[in-house]
């Protein structure tokens, strides 16, 4: 299989891995989320007069609605559907007056899921020079031919692997950089479980390094329950389906670059 995957089990599975993979995402939970003052004192007053209408149109207002329902985003997106609908709001609240406010503040402030956090945490640690280098901005990245990781947005990271390296992929990039003249794209990935929403980002890491015709080096820099060896089905992907694929940790990718 390819090199570096194997190194990336072997470190998974012979060393200190999840020791070392907290540097690069440290999911320490954010705490409570911040509510708005102004909504959640609307929030009280049409909970307390029984205002459904209201009480649901302050609280789509919020981050997080207070309970998981399947009609919620379609009342968040069309407004208008809301008086159209009165059995569908009088559901909806009759569950709302059951938790009672206390359950709703609760709930509305409830902290972000771990893999909503995730996100950020592998350009952060890029940022923490721990490829040896200061990511740049885009100006500064095409301004030479130098060893360079790019610092910018995911538009900007992406329009510039469209307009320059033929990326025709409709996914977002995590990583765009450069190493001895040849450039580097790739997704980066913590796959914390098995499963659901797990293999559809590893689905859509894979996807990135099949697209064709990108004059780039792809990469997979995925981390997680991958690793374990077994018949899982990721461990199984990565050891036989992609054996071939550049599938690496973000512990192993300072090798990878710098061998290039």
């Amino acid at each position: 299989m390819n090199n570096f995957t194997k190194l990336s089990i072997d470190y998974a599975n012979q060393r200190s891995y999840l020791d070392d993979l907290f540097q690069v995402y440290p999911t320490i939970p954010d705490g409570i989320r911040e509510i708005n003052e102004e909504i959640w004192d609307s929030v009280e007053k049409a909970f307390k007069k029984k205002n459904n209408d209201l009480l649901i149109r302050e609280l789509l207002k919020l981050d997080l609605f207070p309970i998981k329902d399947s009609y919620v985003a379609y009342l968040k997106r069309d407004k208008s559907s809301i008086e159209r609908n009165p059995r569908t709001i009088n559901r909806i609240c009759g569950r709302l007056y059951e938790m009672g406010i206390d359950k709703i503040y609760e709930q509305c402030s409830e902290s972000k899921e771990t893999n909503r956090q995730i996100g950020p945490m592998f350009k952060d640690w890029l940022r923490n020079k721990s490829l040896g280098i200061q990511p740049v901005d885009i100006e500064t990245f095409i301004a030479n031919k130098n060893d360079a990781v790019l610092d910018a947005s995911d538009k900007a990271m992406m329009d510039f692997a469209h307009d320059e390296l033929n990326y025709k992929h409709n996914k977002g990039l995590d990583f765009v950089g450069r190493f001895n003249g040849k450039y580097v794209i790739g997704e980066a990935k913590f796959l914390t479980d098995f499963g659901g929403h797990q293999n559809a980002q590893f689905a859509d890491a894979i996807s990135t390094i099949e697209t064709k015709n990108v004059k780039a080096e792809k990469i997979a820099i995925l981390d997680g329950v991958l690793y374990i060896k077994g018949n899982n089905k990721m461990y199984k992907s990565v050891t036989e389906t992609y054996k071939n694929y550049n599938i690496m940790s973000a512990l192993v990718l300072r090798n990878y670059l710098y061998q290039l």
